[in-house]
């Protein structure tokens, strides 16, 4: 059984994940602003490193959908060989400012998003029932996250999404 605090922590990791995807900053598929070259539907794989020394591989499916030129919504569900959740997000940019809010229904927890975009790269902080850093950069059809913890079961997570 997973202890209550892992699962804490591997909701905010997907939060903080879901944020850094829905912030791409590349126009796409006839949308405009800074959400653009998300709106669609994506998967991918990734790594999830534990405190306790080990490492497992994850599995997501997102979806993206455009409220505005400046706000998105996202749909995020993952999976590792121990767990599984299921997020709701929304963002909002404002010039270089990004704000946002999500939940976890799995483990019904919730937080909030705040970051900036500089060029092609998105940096965000996530607070709530969990407090992690991360980055997301975006080449063409490909999104890199990566995401720093501490004091948490949950060290790093790097995933690679693609548009599907």
């Amino acid at each position: 059984m997973i202890r209550p605090t892992r699962f804490c922590a591997h909701a905010i990791v997907a939060g903080a994940f879901a944020v850094l995807c829905m912030l791409a900053p590349v126009p796409g598929y006839g949308q405009s602003g800074p959400f653009a070259a998300l709106i669609g539907s994506w998967s991918g794989t990734g790594t999830i490193k534990l405190a306790e020394g080990g490492s497992e591989r994850l599995k997501c499916k997102a979806s993206y959908d455009s409220v505005s030129t400046m706000t998105v919504q996202l749909r995020l569900l993952c999976a590792s060989d121990s767990y599984k959740f299921d997020l709701l997000g929304s963002m909002t940019a404002n010039g270089n400012a990004i704000t946002g809010s999500w939940t976890e229904s799995t483990r019904n927890v919730a937080g909030t998003i705040t970051g900036r975009i500089s060029g092609g790269t998105i940096s965000v902080n996530t607070a709530g029932a969990l407090t992690a850093g991360l980055s997301l950069s975006v080449t063409g059809g490909r999104q890199s996250v990566t995401l720093h913890s501490q004091g948490t079961s949950i060290t790093s997570v790097a995933i690679t999404m693609t548009r599907v």
